[in-house]
């Protein structure tokens, strides 16, 4: 436990130590002076020291930190950007990948058990922040081409409500808007409790909390280098000076890769570009999901409506380019024609933390005793972001974890041996 001895001491300056009055010899001696010097420093040093360092301040660190907060750690969270503007921000929020069955069962069973914490997780962010993320069960139309025999049977061993919908030539919404899938006659497949939350609300909710719980943020903060030694990280130096915790998680996203430097063995966590576009509406014009391959159209409550995403390997490069807005363009109006009257609102990208199959790493280095990742969510950190937290800080406390937690620890690539 720190000592508060602030409410004893003024801190002063070395200088005004010495000059603050002329026969200042004559009071104190040097020793006195150096001691009142060394223990300012003792107290300053150990106020900056924390309990855990969370490296990013995306929708991952945020959720972690709250999470470690809520448990009572101190927690200071460096961002090298500002807090939720990288690919927390710029992505659509469904809560749930595209097409599940297209996807291992250590993603959806990520996905599965974080979607369900999203209704009481929601509703405690709003109250205590006073902001509403916007969560809505608003269900997601699957258009085909899919395989339906699979995607059905997928859903019956889960036990995941489905519905299937003819869609003719031209179908419609139930407020009469025509939507076409592509001309091709066939079914459709109605996932009704899907759900969605709008990112930047959620993120803003999620600051406030974390301020409220007593966290600190420290934003426009480029970690510089992870210094180590005896197998554990001793500090790590940074465009704001060098910081210190008894633990580091680094939940940087598509960045964490280069932050761990040497540290990241032969993790595979990549950059990934998807742009968006926004339009706006006076009312929704659809209500549901609507999701064709890899193209989604999210209608927001206020009558915003929103198209993603293409999948670019492009690095660090955020530019959004007239090619990817043409052809997402081209790909929603062949589902809903009214947008091909319709300005667009906004175009932006962001840059997703890639990894192999889209499974993340959430746990302890291999060899780094005190070093931490949660990581590489590619397409679903929102989705995943109350899971993730949980399994981290449980992998921290020793707490039973919910399920296996094996597959998110192989990120690293090593064999067992090395550690």
């Amino acid at each position: 436990m720190l000592i508060n001895f602030s409410a004893e001491i003024q801190f002063v300056s070395p200088y005004d130590l010495l000059t603050q009055r002329k026969n200042l010899y004559d009071q104190v001696t040097i020793s006195y002076i150096c001691q009142r010097i060394l223990l300012q420093f003792f107290i300053c040093t150990n106020i900056m020291k924390q309990d855990v360092i969370v490296i990013g301040a995306g929708i991952i660190g945020l959720a972690t930190a709250e999470r470690l907060l809520a448990q009572g750690a101190k927690v200071t969270i460096l961002e090298r950007n500002k807090t939720g503007q990288e690919s927390s921000w710029a992505g659509g929020g469904i809560l749930s990948p595209l097409c599940p069955w297209d996807y291992s069962d250590e993603v959806t069973r990520l996905t599965s058990y974080s979607a369900n914490q999203f209704p009481a997780w929601i509703s405690a962010l709003h109250k205590a922040s006073g902001i509403d993320p916007e969560y809505e069960v608003s269900g997601m139309l699957i258009l085909p081409p899919f395989n339906i025999e699979i995607a059905q049977q997928w859903c019956s061993i889960r036990g995941i409500s489905v519905e299937q919908r003819a869609i003719s030539n031209p179908s419609s919404t139930r407020n009469g808007i025509e939507i076409y899938p592509n001309k091709t006659y066939g079914h459709a497949l109605f996932l009704p409790d899907i759900a969605q939350v709008r990112n930047p609300r959620l993120l803003r909710a999620l600051h406030n909390r974390v301020m409220q719980l007593g966290g600190k943020i420290i934003e426009d903060c480029t970690v510089n280098d992870l210094k180590s030694t005896h197998q554990r990280i001793k500090l790590i130096a940074t465009s704001h000076g060098e910081f210190v915790a008894d633990y580091y998680i680094v939940s940087a996203g598509a960045w964490s890769k280069e932050i761990l430097g040497i540290h990241a063995l032969k993790l595979d966590i990549k950059p990934i570009r998807g742009q968006m576009l926004l339009f706006k509406f006076n009312a929704p014009p659809v209500h549901t999901i609507l999701v064709k391959n890899d193209l989604y159209i999210i209608p927001r409550r206020d009558g915003h409506l929103l198209i993603g995403s293409t999948l670019e390997d492009a690095g660090f490069d955020k530019q959004t380019t007239v090619s990817a807005r043409d052809r997402l363009l081209m790909c929603a109006e062949a589902i809903l024609p009214l947008l091909h009257k319709t300005p667009i609102t906004r175009h932006w990208s962001g840059l997703r933390p890639a990894s192999p199959k889209n499974i993340p790493t959430i746990g302890q280095h291999p060899i780094i005793r005190n070093l931490f990742i949660n990581s590489g969510h590619f397409r679903y950190g929102v989705t995943m972001a109350p899971a993730s937290a949980e399994i981290l800080v449980n992998e921290i406390t020793g707490a039973p974890q919910p399920f296996d937690i094996t597959p998110y620890q192989t990120g690293w690539n090593i064999s067992p041996d090395i550690s």
